[in-house]
Parts: structure tokens; sequence; C-alpha cells
């Protein structure tokens, strides 16, 4: 017997069955995500940023944009499609791996962050080398230590001479209790000195009074570590004029931060931002009067 299907006897079939069976296929939900690593290769090196926490943050027209009214920054926060009265922070501690030796710029806000992102990067405390501590803010130095025990057993560490003398003579309870006991362990060191074959400090003080960034480079490719000279991708990069309430010096901060964003432009040198979208890494072109951030998307893959 020769069956002839059509498009009416198809959708009566279809009807017919029974819908449990597509009941059981929900799956619940499981809530927002997000990648915790992002590795990738820079000539002989092998850079990762590392999630180490995030955080909403109400009213960020207290934070970025403290000399213009709020007209200006509604303005610029809605031309990027972001909201008014929150913004979302990112602490983004980065790993190079020279091949000789690990080196962890920053360490987030407490030890468990910090501990729990290299673990997710397939890292463990005992492998770093070296930490490099860009400036004194809780922020960074923050995971160096909890209570009396360094997180890291092995590691040698490294920050900016002008840095720690500016703090050593603050009260700061997170300078005592994280740096401060890791003195002996510490080589001071000045812009244009080198953390490690490749890694060359460079001064971006502002933020704080010994902030440095670091330039990485090998075979030919460079990468800027730029830390906290630039703390949002829309409110820093286009308006790096505006003032910004973490910055110590705020004159000497936005010098800080055209400079570099101009260096970055016109060198096309990709960044990593500590407080950028993760995972943190992008580029900057020059957009009127100030500067745009592009996200990396595969540059860094090829």
């Amino acid at each position: 017997m020769t069956h002839h299907l059509t498009r009416r006897t198809l959708l009566s079939a279809a009807a017919a069955l029974p819908l449990a069976h597509a009941a059981q296929a929900s799956a619940p939900l499981l809530g927002a995500s997000s990648a915790l690593h992002r590795r990738f290769i820079l000539g002989n090196f092998e850079v990762t940023t590392l999630l180490a926490a995030s955080a909403t943050r109400d009213d960020p027209h207290s934070i970025f944009g403290l000399n213009v009214d709020e007209a200006a920054f509604r303005s610029a926060a809605e031309a990027a499609m972001l909201p008014v009265d929150q913004a979302q922070f990112f602490f983004t501690p980065t790993i190079v791996n020279t091949g000789a030796e690990l080196v962890l710029f920053d360490t987030g806000l407490n030890a468990a962050g910090i501990t729990s992102a290299l673990a997710a990067a397939g890292y463990t405390p005992d492998q770093v080398d070296v930490v490099v501590i860009t400036h004194m803010h809780g922020d960074h130095i923050g995971g160096l230590r909890e209570g009396d025990t360094s997180t890291f057993p092995n590691a040698r560490y490294v920050t900016g001479a002008k840095e720690y003398d500016a703090w050593a003579g603050m009260e700061s309870d997170a300078f005592n209790g994280k740096m401060r006991p890791l003195a002996d362990q510490t080589t001071m060191i000045t812009p244009g000195q080198t953390v490690a074959p490749g890694i060359t400090a460079m001064a971006a003080f502002g933020h704080t009074p010994g902030h440095m960034a670091y330039m990485i480079e090998s075979e030919g490719v460079s990468l800027l570590l730029a830390a906290d000279f630039a703390n949002h991708y829309v409110f820093s990069l286009g308006y790096p004029n505006w003032e910004v309430k973490f910055d110590m010096d705020k004159s000497a901060a936005a010098a800080t931060r055209r400079s570099l964003l101009d260096m970055l432009a016109a060198d096309r040198i990709p960044f990593i931002g500590y407080h950028m979208p993760f995972p943190a890494i992008g580029f900057v072109e020059t957009r009127g009067e100030g500067f745009g951030y592009i996200p990396e998307s595969y540059q860094l893959r090829l």
C-alpha cells in the first residue's frame, strides 16, 4: 500500500503526540555566569588574566566625573547605553609566565579570591615566583596575606620605591597588615627598571603617589599592564579629564591618563586594565577629544 504524506496529515500526526516529553525536557535556570580566566600568547610569554572578584556599585557619578554636573554624566552614560545609577567593577590580577618565572601582578581583595582565581586558571599559589604590586590600594594588596600567613610562600615581591615610601608614611591598616610585613622580601624599583627580562616599570603617577604600569615585551610584541591609570572603559577613556574619587592627585592622574592613552592609541598596543570589563584586555582609539575602548576579540589569538 502506498501512503501519501501531506502537510495536513503531518500536522495532524504531530498534534496527536503527547506533550509530556516536551515538559520533561525543560532545564532548570542556572543563573548568570562568567569565565574566570583568559590566557593568550605574547611572543614567548604566556599571559593570563584572572577574575578575582566583581562587584556592583551604586551611584557611579559619586566615583567618576566629580568635576562635571549630573546632566553631563547622565548624557555620557546614556550615550554608551550604561545605567546611570549603577556600575560594575571587575578586579583582574594578571599572570605572566616568562618561561623562567611565573609573575603575578596584584592580588585582588583577599587571599580567597586570588587563590580561587589561580586555581581556575590551573595554578597554585606556591608556583608564583614573583608578586608585583602596582600600587597599595586595598584591592591590589588584599590577597598578599591571610592573617600572619603569606599567600605566596615561595615568592619574592617587587613594588615601586616611591609608592612604598608614600604609604609607609600614612596611616593605612591595609598597608600595615598586608605589605609592611613583607618589606624584607620586597625589591623597590623605579621607572625604567625591570622586574624580569621583558617586564619594565613605567611611571603612571597620580592615582597614587607612585602608581606604576608595566610594559611587557617578548619577540617584538608589546602589551601594557595598565593597573589603575584608567578605571572605567567609558568614563575614564572617553573623558580623561574627569576627576575620579580614588585618584589621590586628580590633576596628575588626568595628565597620566591622557599621556598613556595617547601612547596606546598611537602605537596600537593592547593593554590590560585592572578594572576593565573582564577579560580586561583591549585597545584604544582616539575619539574626538577623548578615547574609545575596543575590547580584544581574536587579535591575540592569531
